[in-house]
């Protein structure tokens, strides 16, 4: 009897350009494909786990109709991995490779033990562009700055993708669990219907989604991208960060784009890039998702969660612009970049509070949470990560706003209280907790909870204070 292999998939909900999947269907073998609720991915916030579940929910429609199946359980991974080798006879385990710290211990040692038993485990280069290690300064270290990283692979080749293969079932089916068991969207509560309407999940949506951009928008990409009321982005980081495009097809859409003479498509290189520098930092430095990447920055008099800090979750801060981008993420799962930036810079800035507090929320209310992204994200904006924005650049919020919004458009689109009483604006009332007591007949508040001189003023004496004490 032919031994079937098992398909692990794990951020690579794709059926094309998957290099793990590619290779087992060219074993001429049945493939089994499988994913795990194990010990990492039950670690996951209420918004990702509830796009964790849309995205399997649309992968199984897509392997049903290659001929396929998804074969779903729950529990610890090694453990369920040897049920399912005793279960079916398989004798190979493949899987793309990961690279944050709790995915690497796992992967690691779910390899070793199965190679102990006389398992084929076998890892495949498919999340990124670059592997972390691959990448390496003149003095065979890791990159600790994003444009000498970008300098030393922007002319690398960047293998093909691969086509979709085709994919022999087995004769007999392992059981599975239902998708619905798992209930991954009960922590979203009455969230999840707002949140849907605003996601694009699975391969083929992917796909339309970066045809879109590149035929209509990448040009412009260069400026559009930082105007707040503006469509001027991919929007794509939803389905790459579960791996339902590949950095590699968006990679070479870009450099066609580039190619034909479209001035942004060089930004949105450098920007898929940026996903890679982060990858390649929390492989080398893995403390980069959940503590100071300075170390010298340990002792600096943040705060941590705090009632300043539960206003700006709740979007009542007084600041429009912060208020505005704290409302899109938690109406659509996801914030604007440029935004991502303000309100990052305000709460470890102005509010004086661990960047922790704040990475913590966006990896409970973000739809496209990436752990190694998330973190570097945070870290920047805060001054204690690698190629970090100086803690004295101190975002003054209203003139940003100025700036990227200088119609207000994206203020009233997402704050009610402002006179936007648009369907964006009104559904923040039916997606927060009702414990949360908010309604479009507040008043918005008179004076921010601390003044952005004042915050900024308090910001840099604790900076010069940190600079005094070493």
């Amino acid at each position: 009897m032919t031994k079937p292999i098992l398909m692990w998939h794990r951020r690579d909900l794709r059926l094309s350009d998957n290099p793990a999947l590619h290779w087992a269907a060219e074993q001429g073998r049945p493939v089994i494909p499988v994913f795990l609720l194990d010990e990492v991915v039950e670690s996951w916030g209420a918004a990702p786990r509830w796009r964790l579940g849309e995205g399997l929910r649309v992968f199984g429609e897509a392997l049903q109709d290659a001929g396929s199946r998804l074969i779903l359980r729950r529990g610890e991974a090694l453990e369920e991995l040897r049920a399912l080798i005793e279960e079916t006879g398989a004798d190979t385990v493949v899987w793309n490779r990961l690279y944050t710290a709790d995915e690497r211990e796992r992967d690691e040692g779910v390899k070793s033990n199965l190679k102990e038993q006389g398992i084929t485990a076998e890892s495949f280069h498919g999340h990124v562009l670059f592997e972390p290690w691959t990448v390496e300064t003149g003095s065979g270290s890791y990159y600790k700055v994003y444009t000498p990283f970008w300098k030393a692979v922007r002319d690398r080749d960047v293998p093909d993708t691969l086509a979709m293969p085709d994919l022999t079932a087995p004769s007999d089916w392992p059981a599975s669990d239902k998708l619905e068991d798992w209930a991954l969207a009960a922590d979203m509560r009455r969230g999840a219907e707002i949140v849907a309407r605003h996601a694009s999940v699975g391969e083929a949506a992917a796909r339309g989604r970066l045809g879109a951009f590149v035929g209509s928008k990448i040009a412009d990409y260069n400026d559009a991208r930082d105007m707040l009321a503006e469509d001027g982005t991919s929007k794509l980081s939803q389905n790459l960060t579960l791996g339902e495009i590949s950095a590699r097809t968006c990679w070479h859409a870009a450099q066609r784009a580039k190619e034909d003479g479209k001035p942004g498509a060089e930004t949105f290189l450098q920007e898929l890039v940026w996903r890679d520098f982060a990858h390649h930092l929390a492989f080398h430095t893995p403390r980069l998702t959940h503590a100071n990447w300075r170390e010298e920055w340990d002792s600096f008099p943040w705060r941590n969660d705090n009632d300043d800090a539960e206003t700006w979750r709740r979007a009542r801060t007084g600041v429009e612009v912060v208020d505005a981008a704290m409302r899109e993420i938690y109406v659509t799962g996801t914030m604007h970049n440029r935004a991502r930036m303000l309100v990052a810079s305000y709460l470890t800035k102005h509010l004086m509070t661990h960047w922790r507090v704040g990475c913590d929320w966006f990896a409970d209310v973000l739809i496209d949470w990436d752990p190694a992204s998330n973190a570097m994200g945070w870290q920047w904006a805060a001054g204690s990560g690698p190629d970090a924005s100086p803690f004295f650049r101190v975002f003054n919020p209203a003139t940003q706003a100025e700036k990227f919004d200088p119609k207000g458009q994206y203020r009233r689109r997402w704050v009610a209280e402002l006179g936007g009483k648009g369907d964006d604006a009104m559904a923040w009332f039916d997606a927060i907790p009702e414990s949360w007591e908010q309604s479009p007949d507040q008043e918005y508040p008179k004076e921010p909870i601390v003044g952005l001189k004042e915050g900024r003023e308090r910001a840099l004496e604790a900076y010069k204070g940190r600079d005094a004490a070493e």
